[in-house]
């Protein structure tokens, strides 16, 4: 009885008392997981400068640039170290509700910000970063003050475009309980 007047008329569902959701198992009222990212190797200063070094020499023998012949097999023993250094590291959380930095094997929170905070999401790519692909985001509030950078993150334009998206979900939900709240 209850699925069929629910199908007949679906904006009666506060009179049955029961809650719908948009998304399954993302609520207005409650914190949600939306992506993690862990810095690259290129989040370091050591990484960095392991990227700088692969790219200093553009000439190529056999497709394959001379740095990578000249220095990668130097290299290739500290890029391994720094790759699972990452593991003491930290890790980026982009929620519904803010962009959060975790220790990486831990459960400690080392910084937070809002997404209500946030006006602009920036990529800086530094020296070096480009090697592996990764760069800088930097989260601005309305004032040009930086919220929150994170260091380092792989595919930086993607995580970028996400956590803009979710700004923007989450004014709009934000402006939705408003109207509503203001009718009761």
């Amino acid at each position: 009885m209850v699925l069929l007047f629910s199908a007949v008329f679906p904006q009666f569902w506060w009179v049955l008392g029961m809650a719908v959701q948009a998304i399954a198992g993302v609520s207005s009222t409650s914190e949600a997981r939306i992506m993690t990212e862990f810095p690259s190797v290129g989040a370091s200063s050591a990484g960095q400068l392991i990227g700088r070094l692969m790219g200093s020499i553009p000439t190529r023998i056999c497709g394959i640039p001379l740095s990578y012949l000249l220095f990668g097999p130097l290299v290739a023993p500290l890029g391994a170290l720094l790759f699972f250094a990452r593991l003491l590291g930290s890790r980026y959380i982009l929620t519904n509700r803010s962009v959060q930095v975790w220790s990486s094997l831990g459960s400690q929170r080392t910084a937070s910000v809002d997404l209500g905070d946030v006006d602009s999401v920036v990529i800086d790519e530094l020296p070096g970063q480009n090697f592996f692909r990764a760069a800088d985001i930097r989260l601005k509030s309305a004032g040009g003050q930086t919220l929150l950078r994170l260091s380092g993150v792989a595919d930086a334009a993607a995580f970028a475009n996400v956590i803009q998206r979710a700004i923007q979900a989450r004014r709009l939900v934000q402006s939705s309980l408003a109207t509503i709240n203001a009718r009761r």
